[in-house]
């Protein structure tokens, strides 16, 4: 039986992550459960699954809990209550599927404690993918990639020799607004943004969809999870999401991993590793499809895009920034405070503003987070 630790389990990707545990009760024990503020379907999940220890967003939403919850669960709050779930149970296993920076402390935590990661919270290497990725490799500890895109290119790599690798691509719907004009984005509306066309996401992702700023988000990511220049990483318009991501070998043979957009399959695939067990997703009828279609990637119209490539040129604190200038812009847009566009104007202006440190420590970062976020609330 393999012991599960996950975060973020009321968001998307954890409410589907449970959905394959749930399809495997034997094969799969929850050890610890950590959630942010959706307080019924918490205590929905720790009834379910009786995991022994959880977690809350805050002391008062953990005092409104407490009560509700099933005897012999430890509750907690806050960082430390993640740092807890992540690290502090007999999971072998952790599912980061918390959004934003606030993943980090608890993954660097269970790395420490020698947990496989089964990443969903790209956040984590992009602001910190340095130290990550050494603690990784020095406590043995499996990066095991959840999103799509990461899961597909680390699968066309099994069994394959990286010095071969020409270049990998990942694939990108395009979001919500792929087919509207620069001029037409001025007037969306936060409801015209949520409308993803392939994928069931949360709102903070299906926003970063739009603006391309999970694209950026995800190269960075790959930088790290696959040892590869940025260079060798390429963006590719497709807006079926059949071809989830696909790599390209110096012999001219491209392998391509292709599915139904399904989050289950990803996220099952990272916990069963090596191993394929059924799922319960849609099978893929290509004839049914009949035709896929592919766009060249205009940084022009996308420039999250293009910024997200040149702080990851730069390196150090300039993609902490990036993220958390976007998180901070992306929140004000949901609240209807700025219009579309200036979640990119905001990011930009931050990272113009910024002087970059270079190998930063965990404080390092922090500290860069913070200033980015004081800075593009008042922007």
């Amino acid at each position: 039986m393999k012991k599960i630790a996950l975060i973020g389990s009321t968001g998307s990707i954890g409410t589907q992550t449970l959905d394959v545990i749930r399809a495997y009760p034997r094969e799969f024990r929850l050890e610890g459960l950590a959630a942010g503020s959706n307080l019924k379907l918490f205590a929905e999940q720790v009834h379910e699954f009786r995991p022994r220890k959880a977690s809350v967003a805050t002391k008062e939403l953990a005092d409104r809990i407490r009560p509700e919850l099933p005897e012999g669960v430890e509750l907690y709050y806050g960082e430390q209550g993640l740092v807890e779930v992540a690290a502090g149970t007999d999971a072998d296993t952790v599912v980061t599927a918390i959004v934003g920076s606030a993943g980090l402390p608890a993954t660097l935590a269970a790395i420490e404690e020698g947990k496989h990661i089964a990443l969903a919270n790209k956040e984590t290497l992009v602001t910190a993918g340095h130290l990550v990725t050494e603690m990784a490799q020095r406590k043995g500890v499996a990066l095991l990639p959840v999103d799509s895109e990461h899961s597909a290119i680390f699968q066309c790599l099994n069994g394959e020799y990286k010095q071969e690798v020409r270049q990998i691509t990942l694939t990108a719907s395009g979001g919500s607004f792929r087919d509207l004009t620069r001029e037409q984005l001025r007037e969306v509306t936060v409801e015209d943004a949520l409308k993803h066309p392939n994928w069931s996401m949360g709102a903070k992702i299906t926003i970063d969809s739009a603006t391309m700023v999970n694209k950026g988000l995800e190269v960075i990511e790959a930088h790290w999870l696959f040892g590869l220049p940025f260079e060798q990483i390429g963006v590719l318009l497709h807006p079926e999401s059949i071809i989830h991501s696909f790599v390209e070998y110096r012999d001219g043979s491209v392998i391509a991993q292709l599915g139904t957009p399904d989050m289950r399959v990803p996220i099952q695939y990272a916990l069963t590793y090596p191993h394929r067990w059924p799922s319960a997703a849609k099978r893929l009828s290509l004839a049914e499809i009949g035709k896929l279609h592919f766009r060249e990637m205009d940084f022009e119209r996308f420039p999250c895009l293009r910024l997200a490539y040149e702080c990851g040129k730069i390196g150090g604190t300039a993609t902490s920034v990036y993220n958390a200038a976007n998180e901070v812009a992306v929140a004000r847009f949901l609240k209807g405070e700025i219009p579309f566009l200036q979640i990119e104007a905001i990011i930009e202006t931050a990272l113009a503003e910024h002087e970059v440190q270079f190998h930063p420590d965990l404080e390092t970062i922090r500290e860069a987070d913070r200033w980015a976020r004081a800075l593009a609330e008042t922007l």
